[in-house]
């Protein structure tokens, strides 16, 4: 029998932590890559947030008997990507643009072992109610925007602005619960164990 491999998580974000332990995992460690997240001109949101998975696994170190996870996120309008809000302004920007509108939010999930790395996405369909100014205001206050894709947070105030999804909650709030199951169980991590 082998050693289980040790579980590294590539993200600091603590909505991913809470989310591996819905599948009784805690990691080893969190290793959170430093990495450009600016978008290539003209690049397609889906291919976006596969490359930002793929190279936050590549610039995470990964010795022997490690797995390490990373995950992206954005939101999205058509092409248009969505991501952190550098301020309050942008967040309203934002917000304001998918105020009664459907929206994509995509996540990618990259499990790296040693040099190979596989990458699995999920686009979710979200619809936000339309948001009056005070609405927005009231939200911009909470500073729950702050570090969310879209300038918002699903699990969190923003939760009564979405009247509707057709998809991946969890994926939504940062990683998909299912597709991360299969593909740590395909690198040799034990979920559940």
């Amino acid at each position: 029998m082998t050693d289980t491999p040790k579980l590294i998580l590539g993200s600091g974000s603590p909505r991913r932590l809470e989310l591996l332990a819905q599948l009784g995992l805690v990691p080893h460690d969190v290793r959170a890559p430093d990495i450009d997240e600016t978008p290539a001109p003209g690049e397609h949101p889906r291919h976006y947030v596969r490359r930002m998975a793929r190279q936050k696994a590549e610039s995470s170190d990964c010795a022997d008997g490690e797995v390490v996870l990373c995950a992206d996120t954005t939101v999205c309008m058509g092409r248009r990507i969505l991501g952190k809000p550098a301020n309050a302004g942008e967040a309203a920007a934002f917000l304001h643009a998918l105020s009664g509108r459907r929206h994509k939010v995509i996540t990618a999930v990259a499990v790296r072992t040693g040099e190979v790395i596989r990458v699995k996405d999920v686009v979710t369909q979200v619809r936000m109610k339309p948001l009056s100014d005070v609405e927005v205001n009231g939200y911009l206050a909470t500073g729950d925007w702050e570090g969310k894709a879209g300038g918002y947070a699903i699990q969190g105030p923003a939760a009564a602005f979405v009247p509707w999804i057709a998809g991946s909650y969890s994926a939504v709030m940062g990683l998909p619960v299912v597709e991360t199951a299969n593909l740590l169980r395909a690198a040799g991590v034990e979920v559940w164990s």
